[in-house]
């Protein structure tokens, strides 16, 4: 081990004790030990959508109930998975992933695939992870993934903050990766939903695969021409040329829309990760936690998230 990556494993448990102290996620033993991938990602999932709708391709697993994704340590089992999908006319998306989160039931290591990226990278995914291991509502991958993906932006920035100060250079880029997230999630939301009404309405006898791609094109444009030029890092400047599918922009789906629904909650909350983490342990018994979260938000406008979430 050379000495950036034990740099790195320093930085992660100065992350993972900031996590439980500052954060206020729970306490574990999860990140204390590191251990040894022998492959450039730990894992390898494939999420899948119907052609014509804008609806997961779910998988069900004990415990966390219906997923849109499955994982596989093996990357030809992934592809096997994935050709599968794909003779059955559905729409596929193939990634590596370098962490993951055991929900708590067991001890997850840092794994040598996560020090594969940069230092700050690392820091939101372990604070990322732990945010599962903390709240994980069963059947709603969508509302885990966006809570997990606002706090650790949000809570990395904070980090920074507190050990490097207000002129850091790394707390700068944090800033202009959250700052060009939250456009995106601005951006993307919409568009899916027009996609999604668009299906809806489009009868069976004009279903052509160019029309899809038409669309898909016209988002892309969309996105070149007047966002690209509001983009402060390079995070999103592959989205022209990416080969979008339905099962494509329901990655985005789940993991980039509707953060500021998050971002509003953290600020009616005072900027107290407690009383935001409370909030959202309210919506654990909503059947649809995302309009739950909405419903939250109304609340708390005509009274105060202290008064709502600790009655």
């Amino acid at each position: 081990m050379n000495e950036e990556q034990k740099a790195k494993l320093r930085r992660a448990k100065e992350a993972r004790d900031f996590a439980l102290s500052h954060v206020r996620l729970e306490p574990s033993d999860n990140y204390t030990r590191f251990s040894y991938v022998d492959r450039p990602y730990v894992s390898y999932v494939v999420s899948a959508a119907p052609k014509w709708k804008l609806e997961h391709h779910e998988w069900s697993y004990p415990v966390v109930g219906k997923m849109p994704y499955r994982g596989f340590a093996d990357e030809e089992d992934a592809k096997a998975e994935q050709q599968t999908l794909e003779r059955k006319n559905l729409d596929t998306y193939l990634r590596g992933v370098s962490a993951y989160s055991t929900l708590g039931w067991f001890e997850d290591p840092i794994l040598s695939t996560m020090l594969s990226s940069s230092e700050q990278n690392l820091v939101d995914v372990i604070i990322h992870e732990t945010t599962h291991a903390t709240l994980y509502i069963k059947n709603s991958a969508d509302f885990n993934e966006r809570l997990a993906v606002f706090v650790g932006n949000k809570a990395t920035e904070e980090f920074y903050l507190e050990k490097e100060g207000p002129r850091s250079p790394t707390l700068q880029k944090i800033k202009d990766f959250n700052h060009d997230d939250a456009l995106f999630s601005a951006f993307i939301g919409p568009k899916i939903q027009e996609l999604k009404a668009w299906y809806e309405g489009l009868p069976e006898s004009e279903r052509r695969e160019e029309s899809r791609k038409t669309k898909f094109k016209a988002i892309q444009e969309d996105f070149e021409k007047s966002l690209l030029p509001k983009m402060k890092t390079r995070a999103y400047k592959g989205f022209p040329q990416m080969r979008l599918n339905n099962a494509r922009l329901l990655y985005f789906k789940t993991y980039m829309t509707d953060l500021s629904d998050f971002e509003k909650l953290y600020a009616d909350t005072g900027r107290s990760w407690e009383l935001f983490l409370k909030c959202a342990k309210t919506l654990e018994s909503a059947k649809k936690p995302e309009e739950g979260l909405k419903e939250l938000l109304k609340k708390i406008e005509s009274s105060t998230a202290e008064k709502i979430c600790r009655p």
